[in-house]
């Protein structure tokens, strides 16, 4: 029997967490690809420390790599440098140890690997297969309006509000961050912080008391009324002081900050991680495919928890498997679900996905930071896999 009444923590991080900067900057590139060849493929990964910021991986595209001459076409390692230049400009990092403008960069990108364009690309006789082996989740709660677990939903919005208080300028704040919301759960329902945990970085000669003159008001005006408590238990920047911090702190990688980026350890998670990666990655595109099903699941009133799980196989179009858990919370059979949902987004396949969602667009550098999930779809497509569209369809089913 599961438990009704327990503590739940999540954490979140800032845009300019080290490693929140390195997958800003791998999703940068991908975007960058992409606005060139909608097909282009792309396994970016950057490595960030003081003033230094390193591009490695694989990639392929036209005006973009010549496979022929193994070179890059004409202007775009220039163009490279300049976007990576700009999205950490845009984090806003000007400080000694890390400024955009004068860390040294390294770019080793080079051609994919001829072994695995043959497996993944599309044939007369073969759809296109899967970019990589590997299991990949999706879940959804109706928690919060945005169908996420509270704990991370909140722990996102505390960071995100103070990035735009930093933003806005005239502020105390430097763009490295983190937060922690632990909350009380009742009958399963989340009904008050036990522990709130915020550590941020902030200018030369600031307090402790200055920081939380900033902090502890966001915190009030994020949460529910009433969540707060006397009970409470408060530790903003609980080493005292903060002033050094982003990659010249500590060193930065993409893809380290996956429970961050999905679902706070609420869900499974899959181990692949999303930034850096164009969407014929299946790590990528089919964890927002197994999102925004079991999001819809939610919407349409089928269960109030979802988690559905996919698998592949690398060169193979069709998914392995898929299994569906409504934690007891169902008013539709899980067998019903597993043997239709697929067919709503055309079987699942790699191009199917990524069809259905319009995942083939300069959309992903939006992601890098406050979650991939539980975000407003944009116009551009951008978070398409939070749409749900699929109510009536699942409705059906039931």
């Amino acid at each position: 029997m599961s438990r009704t009444s327990f503590q739940f923590t999540s954490e979140s991080v800032s845009e300019g967490h080290p490693d929140k900067v390195a997958d800003r900057i791998s999703d940068t590139i991908v975007d960058l690809f992409l606005a060139r060849d909608p097909e282009a493929r792309v396994a970016c990964e950057t490595l960030t420390t003081t003033n230094r910021v390193v591009l490695a991986g694989e990639i392929r595209g036209k005006g973009i790599w010549n496979s022929a001459s193994d070179t890059w076409e004409p202007g775009i390692e220039a163009e490279i440098e300049t976007a990576v230049r700009a999205a950490v400009k845009d984090i806003g990092y000007e400080q000694d140890g890390f400024h955009w403008e004068t860390f040294r960069f390294s770019n080793f990108l080079h051609g994919q690997s001829a072994d695995i364009a043959v497996g993944v690309d599309s044939t007369d006789t073969k759809d296109e297969g899967a970019g990589d082996q590997g299991i990949m989740f999706g879940y959804a709660s109706n928690e919060t309006p945005e169908l996420m677990p509270a704990t991370l939903a909140y722990s996102h919005r505390i960071l995100k509000k103070l990035s735009e208080i930093r933003h806005a300028g005239g502020s105390i704040l430097e763009p490295d961050a983190k937060s922690q919301v632990t909350l009380q759960y009742e009958d399963g329902v989340p009904v008050r912080a036990t522990s709130i945990v915020v550590s941020t970085q902030h200018a030369a000669g600031k307090t402790q008391a200055d920081v939380a003159a900033v902090v502890k008001p966001v915190v009030e005006s994020i949460l529910p009324a009433g969540f707060i408590t006397d009970e409470t238990v408060w530790h903003i920047n609980p080493t005292g002081i903060f002033e050094i911090g982003g990659p010249d702190g500590d060193a930065g990688v993409t893809g380290r900050k996956i429970i961050v980026d999905t679902y706070g350890g609420a869900a499974p998670h899959g181990g692949g991680a999303f930034s850096g990666k164009d969407p014929t990655k299946v790590d990528r595109s089919a964890a927002y495919a197994c999102r925004y099903l079991a999001k819809n699941v939610v919407a349409a009133g089928l269960a109030d928890r979802c988690t559905i799980q996919i698998s592949y196989a690398i060169g193979v179009a069709k998914p392995q498997s898929i299994h569906v858990d409504l934690h007891g919370t169902g008013k539709i059979a899980e067998s019903v679900l597993e043997a239709n949902i697929l067919d709503l987004i055309g079987g699942a396949t790699p191009r199917a996905i990524r069809t259905h969602l319009g995942l083939n667009k300069p959309i992903y550098a939006r992601t890098a930071a406050y979650g991939h999930f539980g975000r407003e779809p944009d116009a551009d497509g951008g978070f398409s896999w939070e749409k749900t569209d699929l109510v009536d369809k699942l409705k059906a089913l039931a």
